[in-house]
């Protein structure tokens, strides 16, 4: 049962774009990274939802690592293809650009492909794989990020959590979309268990010495000092196949870094040899493919959905009362948020407020008493 008080979705956008606005990010694109947030918490995805403004964001933007006035340069184009520099800039705001070149592309060509470098966190990889499917066509998505994950047989933290993410339309309400780290657990759900004074399970996160970690806080600082990794996919070893997560973590760190001469792995870390906070130089890729240019749209459509039903309907493990397809827990939590609002942590709360107060914006909220 939900205990944490509701805000209005139209109230929590506004305040957003106010306050991405109150920090230098142009109006319009103020709005984007705003909604970018919300999506996350409209499909119950917290760790990358309003929990991540102010650390992710606004905490970057005045530490430097993170400029509210993106530059983005084309660096190549072809008809199906787009590489681009964000200069450090919102890598959400980059991210849309991409996606509305290559979704024109696709629709053009059948295909197109698209690789951002010197960028910044992005968001839910699942954003942008949407926008493709919204339109009926295929998203596809990855991007590195800060060394967390070590690789098998390993314990030093090397490669990011790197998602590999689809978003493909079907012909039911909402899509398939696959959105989830190549680790066992991203960074950004050890943020939310310290936030809301919980451990993290044992058996994702090892020390520097084997051992498991379980103490939220404590992981994240030996994260970032590199005391502690998180264990890929799979788990550490071979013996629950944690090479598979190791092999796509490394897909993803390839890409995201080689189709656009960015950087990768240690050079991602955002702090400098001195200690300090640096640019992060992140790296995204993106993919749309256009089903009319196979067996047409209607009926990828009809195929991606008749597969689903049939996953569901299969026969369910002993007490267990259902099936879910990938897409499909975050449209049922987006039908139940949708007319209540998103819910607010007693820790949010006091990064919204002050905030607020910071900037001297005219908001009330309901948690306030």
């Amino acid at each position: 049962m939900e205990t944490r008080p509701y805000v209005k979705w139209e109230l929590m956008n506004d305040f957003l774009t106010d306050a991405f606005a109150g920090y230098g990010v142009p109006r319009k694109e103020a709005a984007i990274c705003a909604d970018v947030l919300l999506e996350a918490d409209r499909r119950g995805i917290e760790s990358h939802g309003c929990n991540r403004f102010k650390p992710i964001y606004i905490d970057r933007i005045e530490n430097g690592t993170l400029l509210p006035v993106t530059q983005i340069e084309i660096l190549k184009e072809t008809p199906t293809t787009v590489v681009m520099d964000a200069h450090d800039g919102m890598g959400m705001v980059a991210s849309h650009q991409m996606m509305e070149m290559l979704i024109e592309k696709a629709k053009k060509n059948g295909m197109a492909g698209g690789a951002i470098r010197n960028s910044t966190h992005y968001g839910i990889a699942g954003y942008w794989a949407t926008m493709a499917s919204k339109e009926g066509l295929i998203g596809l998505t990855g991007t590195n990020a800060r060394p967390s994950i070590a690789p098998t047989f390993g314990v030093e933290n090397m490669m990011g959590t790197n998602p590999l993410t689809f978003a493909l339309p079907t012909d039911e309400e909402f899509p398939f979309c696959i959105d989830c780290a190549t680790s066992i657990v991203q960074r950004g759900k050890i943020e939310y268990y310290a936030r809301e004074g919980k451990d993290t399970p044992a058996g994702m996160v090892i020390a520097r010495d084997g051992t498991a970690m379980t103490d939220s806080p404590q992981i994240l600082q030996a994260l970032v000092a590199g005391e502690a990794a998180l264990a890929p996919l799979g788990g550490i070893g071979e013996e629950l196949a944690g090479y598979k997560g190791y092999g796509y973590a490394a897909v993803v760190e390839i890409l995201s870094a080689a189709l656009a001469g960015g950087q990768f792995m240690k050079a991602l870390t955002g702090v400098s040899e001195t200690g300090g906070p640096q640019m992060y130089h992140l790296g995204h890729f993106f993919f749309v493919i256009d089903p009319d240019a196979f067996t047409g749209r209607d009926a990828f459509r009809r195929t991606a959905g008749e597969i689903c039903r049939a996953l569901r309907s299969s026969e369910k493990a002993p007490g267990q009362d259902r099936i879910y397809t990938a897409g499909e827990k975050e449209y049922l939590t987006w039908l139940d948020r949708r007319d209540k609002g998103v819910p607010v942590g007693t820790a949010v709360q006091k990064e919204i407020l002050e905030v607020r107060d910071r900037l001297g914006l005219p908001y009330r909220f309901p948690f306030e008493n």
